[in-house]
């Protein structure tokens, strides 16, 4: 038995569609306040809808198995291929889903595997360390698992953040910290009329 009125909706494809919309009228210039915000405001919008799955799971109005479920609903309509005429707008919306990946896993292995023991910081520095040694699975692997601690409560140092050489593991601590912004608060990121 199924009633469908009483499934709860945490992101969908049109919310997704309206960000590249909006995006696409958009002269976007990274350099450009607006811009920056509208990018950081498509990545946080994102990132609340994945701690609104964990928040029902917590709350006991989902189970684990609808919970991963949904988490990966999110990521394929976030990770979906692009189509813009526009090759910059392309590369910075890249740039949003690339740091968007550990968020995904780290609430994937959440919901499956619990928070793992360690330390944000000593994960982020393991990360880049493998980044070094060009072992991204690693690196990944590090980032997710202190995706785990944040969403348990633990705080990213933003700091640490700004060490880090420009790079794929920049990029995914750059989605942790959406995470922790998202958990911190889960309010929906209104589409603001510029």
């Amino acid at each position: 038995m199924t009633d469908d009125d009483a499934v709860e909706t945490f992101y969908t494809d049109e919310r997704w569609q309206n960000w590249l919309d909006r995006l696409e009228e958009e002269d976007l210039d990274p350099e450009n306040e607006d811009s920056a915000r509208l990018l950081l405001n498509l990545q946080d919008d994102a990132a609340i809808a994945v701690v609104k799955v964990l928040a029902a799971l917590d709350d006991g109005r989902i189970d684990e198995d609808r919970a991963v479920e949904e988490i990966r609903t999110v990521r394929d309509i976030v990770l979906a291929d692009v189509e813009f005429d526009d090759e910059d707008k392309v590369m910075l919306i890249d740039g949003v889903q690339t740091s968007l990946v550990p968020v995904f896993y780290a609430a994937e292995e959440y919901v499956v595997g619990g928070v793992v023991e360690g330390d944000v910081s000593e994960f982020v520095r393991a990360a880049a360390d493998a980044e070094a040694d060009d072992d991204l699975d690693a690196a990944l692997g590090y980032v997710v698992q202190a995706g785990t601690r944040i969403i348990d409560g633990e705080a990213l140092d933003i700091d640490l953040v700004e060490d880090l050489e420009y790079g794929l593991v920049s990029e995914w601590v750059n989605g942790l910290d959406s995470l922790q912004s998202a958990i911190e608060d889960p309010e929906v990121v209104e589409e603001e009329e510029g």
